[in-house]
């Protein structure tokens, strides 16, 4: 049996899936198996994948139907055999000694999830992220260090027990057609792991320039709004966790849909607000705003998405 399984999803990525692929089976740390989810890909994404099946016997194939993102991770959740679980998108690469390094610290501290740093890179640039207010080299339990929530959800730069995952029953949403499933999957993983380390160390490249990522995508409007609703829902199932958390809960929804805002597109905008404004009627009708999270202009413009979401729009058009 593999120590690591490490699962890539793959839907028409044939520009950077050889890039991908390679630099997992160049890892210096050999123990693996890859488990390559193709999603109805109408590209040549699959001769790629089957290219590296052949060559190399540690990666396999399932290929699907087009079922969306949360769909393809959880079958490939399934068939993790692995001590440990990682992800790595199809349009990013990895570094040489990645599955190395977080084995190594998640060996030696016992931990549920080991968390690195990553290159944000495109065609012109590369640099790590900035996670400055993240303690580094420190065994951490999430819900006692909050910020660790506010950093970019970066699934695929954890490396996840799968025992913490199977025990916990963490999966994806699997919203058809959805998109930024992340963001409910790594609060769920952050919110009930009692031993977490980051290490600064950029280990991963994640690419920002593909025009096709779900970042760029403009028709999916409401994703976030699905996703943030399920953190809630699942919140709620922790009363503990929730006590801790909940004041936490409406500072990220905002920034979260404040970039999604400022993204999609004009004819999108209104349609967003309303979602938006259901989710801050939500907040105060449940006592979730404090003004000890919320800095004043924060909370004026939650104040005027509820109650005048056209004056909002009409704010940030000018």
């Amino acid at each position: 049996m593999p120590l690591i399984s490490i699962l890539v999803p793959i839907y028409n990525v044939e520009n950077f899936l050889e890039k991908c692929l390679e630099s997992i089976r160049l890892q210096s740390f050999e123990d693996f198996e890859v488990i390559c989810i193709n999603d109805g890909s109408t590209d040549n994404s699959l001769h790629i994948i089957n290219d590296f099946v052949l060559k190399d016997c540690r990666f396999k194939l399932i290929n699907k139907s087009n079922t969306g993102y949360g769909n393809s991770m959880n079958i490939g959740l399934r068939h993790c055999q692995g001590e440990y679980i990682g992800i790595v998108e199809s349009d990013d690469f990895i570094e040489k000694d990645m599955f190395k390094r977080l084995y190594s610290v998640a060996e030696e501290y016992a931990l549920d999830i080991v968390r690195c740093n990553y290159f944000k890179f495109s065609r012109q640039n590369k640099m790590p992220e900035d996670l400055y207010y993240i303690r580094r080299n420190k065994i951490l339990k999430p819900i006692d260090t909050p910020e660790f929530f506010y950093q970019p959800p970066s699934i695929w730069a954890n490396l996840y027990r799968k025992d913490f995952l199977n025990k916990n029953q963490i999966n994806f949403l699997e919203t058809p057609g959805a998109s930024y499933q992340d963001i409910s999957f790594a609060f769920k993983a952050y919110a009930l792991c009692d031993q977490l380390m980051f290490i600064n160390e950029p280990l991963l490249n994640y690419r920002i320039d593909n025009i096709n990522s779900s970042v760029n995508s403009k028709n999916k409007i409401n994703c976030v709004c699905v996703e943030y609703r399920e953190v809630l829902r699942f919140i709620k199932s922790y009363p503990d966790i929730y006590e801790r958390l909940k004041f936490h809960i409406p500072l990220l929804r905002y920034n979260c849909y404040k970039w999604n805002y400022g993204r999609i597109a004009p004819k999108y905008k209104l349609s967003f607000l309303k979602e938006w404004k259901k989710d801050i009627v939500n907040d105060f009708e449940e006592n979730r705003i404090s003004r000890k999270y919320i800095s004043p202009t924060k909370l004026k413009n939650m104040l005027i998405i509820r109650y005048l979401p056209l004056l909002y729009r009409w704010i940030k058009r000018n």
